[in-house]
């Protein structure tokens, strides 16, 4: 079953999953990685000028065969000029317009943000981004943004995971009243960030009763907050994994409200350089305890 689609507010499609080039991509060759999700089944490529690698996902998606009408391509804005930045990122890609644009950080425009995101608009009106929004941005400057805006953001992609959730909570009600999709990277950070945390057993209860993995428990969690994911990995048998979400069933309300709870308890706390120092006397102590009890046991 494909992953499914969401509604942009400027009437245009989005997939709801994306493979993106930054994270272990970001600054080398993408070619190999970004052909092997289109060929597992991913549509929508996440990239950006900071990434250093538009110009190699332009060449995967040649070595694919794919035509452009197949694909969804983001990328980012990255300081100067943003007509330039936007011609330049064209280039790279070798596309006569991206189907989405980010501001990537919000301090690349703050100091001038009314007109940067009128800059923004300009794009899309001149066609050369069918949508565009901001990335990394909080409430209050995406407030700032839409009470301005001629063209609303269409999305707003933010590091999105049920350790942070609720500090994020009132900025997706903000931009789901506004129609603003919100997209996450770094959702998996439970597992590959934090293990060991209050989101463990809630997701290990999930994945045994639909019979997923503790990874896909949490692809279906940021499903179910009206979430689009922005995922990657270097190995294609995780790249189906991601894919066969859209063929599990729902986590029940239940299951969401046990993740929402564990991760407002916060992740794990890194141990204090205190409990460091005791656990490496303590396995001295052992061993030392060990050592003269065998040297004992000889004598005897």
């Amino acid at each position: 079953m494909p992953f499914g689609i969401v509604k942009l507010n400027d009437g245009t499609e989005m997939p709801a999953i994306a493979f993106g080039t930054g994270s272990s991509l970001r600054g080398k060759d993408a070619t190999e990685y970004v052909e092997q999700a289109l060929e597992s089944g991913f549509s929508h490529i996440d990239t950006a000028a900071i990434y250093k690698n538009e110009q190699t996902v332009a060449q995967a998606i040649r070595e694919t065969g794919l035509s452009r009408s197949d694909l969804y391509i983001t990328t980012k804005y990255d300081g100067g000029d943003i007509q330039e930045a936007i011609q330049t990122s064209l280039s790279k890609l070798e596309i006569k317009n991206v189907d989405l644009y980010l501001i990537h950080q919000p301090f690349l425009v703050e100091n001038n943000l009314e007109a940067s995101w009128q800059e923004f608009e300009k794009i899309k009106e001149a066609g050369l981004s069918k949508s565009i929004g901001v990335s990394n941005f909080k409430l209050e400057l995406l407030q700032t943004v839409v009470k301005s805006a001629k063209i609303v953001p269409a999305v707003n992609q933010i590091n999105f995971h049920p350790y942070n959730y609720a500090e994020h909570k009132s900025l997706l009600e903000y931009s789901a009243k506004h129609g603003i999709i919100t997209e996450a990277y770094s959702s998996l950070s439970p597992i590959t960030k934090f293990p060991g945390g209050p989101v463990d057993a809630p997701l290990a209860a999930a994945a045994k009763r639909i019979g997923a993995s503790p990874v896909q428990v949490i692809f279906k969690w940021v499903q179910a907050k009206g979430v689009v994911i922005v995922t990657q990995s270097s190995k294609k048998e995780h790249l189906e994994e991601y894919l066969a979400v859209a063929d599990l069933p729902d986590l029940t309300d239940e299951e969401i409200a046990a993740i929402d709870e564990a991760g407002a308890k916060g992740p794990p706390q890194p141990a204090s350089r205190n409990q460091f120092v005791t656990c490496v006397l303590g396995g001295y102590l052992l061993v030392r305890v060990l050592y003269e009890g065998a040297k004992w046991l000889e004598l005897v």
